[in-house]
């Protein structure tokens, strides 16, 4: 029977390094984003990471079919005290010029509740609910190891939303672009979001285009390669209208869900 089970994840330090910044300071992406968490699944059960140029890991192709949800812990609205770690890259390829310095923009104390939809037969539901792992996770880089602690292991029925109630929704949640919401706040009111931003002090927004997969294209006399598939994500304590329907919603609690993608 599948279930839906969480863990939190935390962590030290993270860098979740956005692949569009390779001159001066290197970015990191402030939440984890299903292709990272599914690298550390991937250590939790032991399977092979990136081999060869052109091939997904052996991971992503075992695991890219799982349902997940993500929400930020201990965060200031969704966004992590970062810092930036200075370093010179000792890799002889790299200081062919004289010494390359790194700088890197890096999370700091970063923490995620994950979710994800698993039957008990699956061995990961087990490794997640015991706290054990073939491979050390680690959060973008091998020297920021992660780690969940056996006692954050809940398991809630895989119970799909019905919209039957105003809602709020405790993971992130996929909105799309141009796409007008509709939120129901204190008195009843239905506004859109850049007026929630002023008219509600205690509502926030969080926004982030994060990655959700991969897409194949050619280069040519290199062959097959693989970028980031991109969409836009909200994290949000806003309470929405029973009539503004997002995708993939599954109930919690009361009136929380999660969406898992």
């Amino acid at each position: 029977m599948e279930r839906l089970v969480s863990i939190d994840l935390e962590s030290d330090f993270g860098f979740l390094r956005k692949p569009d910044t390779n001159e001066g300071i290197s970015m990191s992406y402030n939440m984890l984003h299903k292709p990272s968490l599914l690298g550390i699944f991937g250590a939790v059960l032991g399977l092979d990471g990136y081999q060869k140029r052109g091939v997904l890991p052996d991971y992503y192709q075992q695991l890219q079919h799982l349902k997940v949800g993500i929400a930020p812990l201990r965060d200031e609205r969704g966004n992590f005290q970062k810092t930036t770690i200075i370093y010179t890259n000792t890799v002889g390829y790299a200081n062919k010029d004289g010494n390359f310095i790194a700088y890197e923009n890096t999370l700091i104390s970063p923490s995620y509740r994950v979710y994800v939809a698993l039957s008990d037969e699956n061995p990961l539901y087990h490794s997640l609910k015991n706290g054990q792992a073939e491979y050390i996770p680690y959060l973008g880089k091998n020297e920021f190891p992660v780690w969940w602690k056996p006692e954050s292991f809940q398991e809630y029925a895989l119970d799909p939303f019905d919209f039957d109630q105003e809602y709020q929704v405790a993971s992130l949640f996929c909105k799309k672009d141009g796409e007008s919401s509709r939120i129901k706040e204190f008195g009843g009111n239905t506004l859109g979001f850049a007026a929630m931003f002023t008219k509600y002090s205690q509502s926030f927004f969080y926004f982030e285009r994060l990655p959700v997969g991969f897409h194949e294209f050619e280069v040519k006399k290199r062959g097959k390669e693989y970028q980031y598939q991109m969409a836009p994500f909200v994290y949000s304590n806003a309470k929405f209208a029973s009539d503004y329907r997002l995708e993939n919603l599954y109930r919690l609690k009361d009136n929380q869900v999660v969406q898992l993608n």
